[in-house]
């Protein structure tokens, strides 16, 4: 069947993509000053405004890394890549907001919001500048 000749290369880069948000996950949660996940469970928010945005600043790039990939090593430094440019940038919102885990963890959204949208337009363009 010529519909499903690519099933094989779509679960292998489905694999790697999920792993690499695995990945990214272990590595953002840990890099962050908070505890995003029972942050969660408790019903806050701002810390699912703010993981929630980083998870799709980094799935964006992601995605063109899948599109554009030559092999699945490609696909997985450019998912690596990614990852760098998103805790970048959650520590350039930390830089430019010292409190920001204080705030997050208190539930105001002003901060978290300011995240999310960070990580969001850093995704884009991080995606557009995969041009390889």
């Amino acid at each position: 069947m010529t519909s499903i000749a690519g099933l094989g290369p779509f679960l292998a880069y489905l694999a790697v993509a999920l792993g690499l948000v695995g990945i990214y996950l272990v590595v953002y949660l840990q890099a962050t000053g908070h505890r995003e996940l029972a942050l969660i469970r408790r019903n806050n928010l701002a810390a699912a405004v703010a993981l929630g945005g980083s998870l799709i600043g980094y799935t964006l790039p992601l995605a063109v890394s899948i599109h554009n990939a030559q092999s699945i090593l490609d696909c997985a430094i450019w998912g690596l890549v990614a990852l760098i440019v998103q805790v970048a940038i959650y520590l350039a919102v930390r830089a430019a907001l010292p409190d920001l885990s204080r705030r997050i963890e208190a539930g105001e959204m002003a901060g978290a919001t300011l995240l999310s949208a960070a990580s969001i337009a850093g995704g884009i363009l991080d995606a557009a500048a995969m041009t390889y």
